[in-house]
């Protein structure tokens, strides 16, 4: 067995519960025991060591039906992990000049204006507010469309109306005083950098961070192609 097999078996056999009482003996549990407890069909795993991928494995099913095994390969949604992508490829672009962390966004935008008002009279929304969650937007995050169920375009969203299920993004307080996270901020930043850019943001992000990274496996596209459906994982209900 080798060094790299070893390590895959200690994390398989050895998960630790998250705190462990002073004096208590910790208490290892299988990962296969793991996801029976919390009904999770598929999981994948990747360990990073010393800024390399060390190992990847995927562990169980694409669904709870059996179709398909999870591989190093498995599409899974990940969410707002997606914001540190559109956060990097937005730096790339500060640094080829293109875009100014502290100017004012609505010198940027052209289908859609963040709303003046007392807040941002003084103190405009910025890309360095957006990426940290500080410009003072509104709309935590988004619930997202069943799949086949029309989706609303993106400045509907901003506005929330014409099919949109969340509300209107708007800022709520002045700029730059407080954090407050918010997934609304990333839309407008989405609206930018197709608005600049002339590019759908899919294919922005691909050809800014995913395609670089060699991340070959990692998309943006919502929603998935066909021929995609294969090799995606399904979310469940608990």
């Amino acid at each position: 067995m080798t060094l790299i097999d070893e390590r895959i078996a200690a994390l398989e056999s050895n998960l630790r519960h998250a705190v462990t009482l002073a004096g208590d003996e910790p208490k290892p549990m299988m990962l296969s025991q793991r996801m029976v407890h919390y009904h999770t069909p598929g999981v994948s795993i990747a360990v990073i060591n010393d800024g390399e991928i060390e190992w990847a494995k995927g562990y169980g099913v694409l669904n709870v039906d059996g179709a398909g095994p999870v591989t190093t390969a498995t599409l899974f949604q990940a969410a707002s992990i997606s914001k540190v992508i559109a956060a990097v490829g937005t730096l790339k672009l500060v640094d080829a000049g293109k875009l100014d962390l502290d100017r004012d966004v609505n010198s940027y935008l052209k289908r859609w204006k963040v709303p003046v008002d007392e807040f941002t009279t003084a103190h405009p929304v910025t890309l360095r507010g957006i990426l940290s969650h500080t410009a003072g937007l509104s709309v935590h995050g988004f619930e997202g469309y069943e799949a086949g169920v029309p989706v609303p375009t993106l400045v509907d969203i901003l506005d929330g109306k014409n099919g949109a299920n969340s509300g209107s993004v708007q800022v709520t307080c002045t700029p730059g005083t407080s954090y407050s996270y918010s997934g609304g901020g990333y839309t407008i930043l989405q609206l930018l950098l197709e608005d600049v850019m002339g590019k759908p943001f899919p294919v922005i992000l691909n050809d800014l961070v995913l395609t670089p990274l060699g991340m070959t496996n990692s998309i943006f596209e919502q929603p998935l192609a066909p021929h995609r459906h294969v090799s995606a994982a399904s979310g469940h209900q608990a």
